[in-house]
């Protein structure tokens, strides 16, 4: 081949190189602008405009304190405006019930307490199944309980009352805010880890547990931080103890009882929930959306009004989460007898 022709074929292999580059690219921007909607919309998963949140509780009480505070910052966050109705009774089964009925297009968010996995536990009619037909979206805040006893008794720690609850022979009585409730069952598993016994009193609601308390017709109390803050502040009840496994930020003075019954912890926890069918990528869109709202300063000083703390759960730990406290409280009410039915 003479130079030549050599440089004409040279001249001709790069105009034709450069032509399927240029090729190349066009192919790309034309799948990148008819791809690029779609991937949007995974990514960013749509929300309704009007959503509606069901606090299945009456109002006034920490669950329907954080749900509207919740619902006020994230409807402005994701361009909706989300309406709270509370629907109580049967221990939060009714609102659930109300969400598991709802399209499963995120338009319906159930705002509900730990007491949906001891319903779980003791109610064995509930018109849905707890483990499919609701999906968790995000653990909201969580807060360990308090365990307390009334003035006049004589335990001042932990060993001395666990030593008393291990006399078969004991008088003692602890109270709770209704059969399943976390004061109950929490309790209940206290005695199963530590052999300990006491006559279980229930009572519609923690204020009437609180007056016998302080009556002395009970001893015994593993109350949320909340319920009992008036009483502790005033010297009306002598804290012996937290239920997390580790000293709480709340009361660092107060020891875990799972330095003297290892392993034990129970908490009570807030959390959203929808219906179970409702596509992955909104229950994850949802997730990211209400961690952001938690992290807000006003929202953080609500928690802790409550000696509550945020979660940084994603919706998939989250599951796991509800999952493994199901079991537990299903082992715990099997083991003790305890059943709403």
């Amino acid at each position: 081949m003479s130079q030549q022709h050599y440089a004409a074929s040279e001249k001709f292999c790069k105009r034709m190189n450069n032509f399927y580059r240029s090729l190349q690219a066009i192919v790309a921007l034309g799948l990148t602008w008819a791809l690029g909607p779609q991937a949007t919309f995974a990514q960013e998963a749509p929300l309704p405009k009007t959503m509606r949140m069901v606090i299945p509780f009456a109002p006034g009480a920490s669950n329907d304190v954080f749900g509207r505070a919740l619902a006020q910052r994230l409807g402005p966050r994701i361009g909706a405006n989300i309406v709270v109705e509370n629907k109580p009774g049967a221990g939060g089964a009714i609102g659930a019930a109300d969400v598991v009925r709802s399209a499963p297009d995120g338009s319906t968010l159930l705002f509900t307490s730990s007491a949906i996995a001891t319903n779980a536990a003791i109610q064995r009619n509930l018109p849905y199944d707890p483990l499919s037909d609701v999906a968790p979206v995000a653990l909201v805040a969580r807060s360990g309980l308090i365990l307390v006893v009334n003035n006049d008794t004589p335990y001042k720690t932990v060993p001395q009352l666990l030593q008393a609850m291990r006399d078969p022979n004991n008088r003692i009585s602890y109270g709770s805010s209704g059969v399943g409730s976390v004061n109950h069952v929490a309790t209940e598993l206290l005695h199963s880890m530590a052999g300990t016994s006491a006559q279980h009193v229930a009572y519609k609601g923690i204020s009437a547990v609180m007056v016998d308390l302080l009556g002395g017709r009970l001893q015994v109390l593993l109350s949320t931080v909340a319920s009992a803050r008036g009483q502790l502040q005033a010297g009306q009840l002598r804290p012996l103890a937290v239920s997390s496994l580790t000293r709480s930020k709340f009361n660092p003075e107060l020891p875990p009882i799972a330095d003297f019954v290892p392993g034990y912890s129970a908490e009570v926890w807030w959390g959203v929930f929808v219906t179970g069918k409702t596509p992955r990528s909104m229950i994850d869109r949802l997730n990211s959306e209400i961690r952001a709202v938690t992290m807000i300063p006003e929202m953080q000083e609500l928690f802790a009004r409550e000696a509550a703390e945020s979660s940084p759960l994603t919706a998939s730990q989250f599951r796991d989460h509800f999952v493994a406290e199901v079991g537990v409280w299903r082992k715990v009410a099997n083991e003790r007898k305890i059943s709403a039915d």
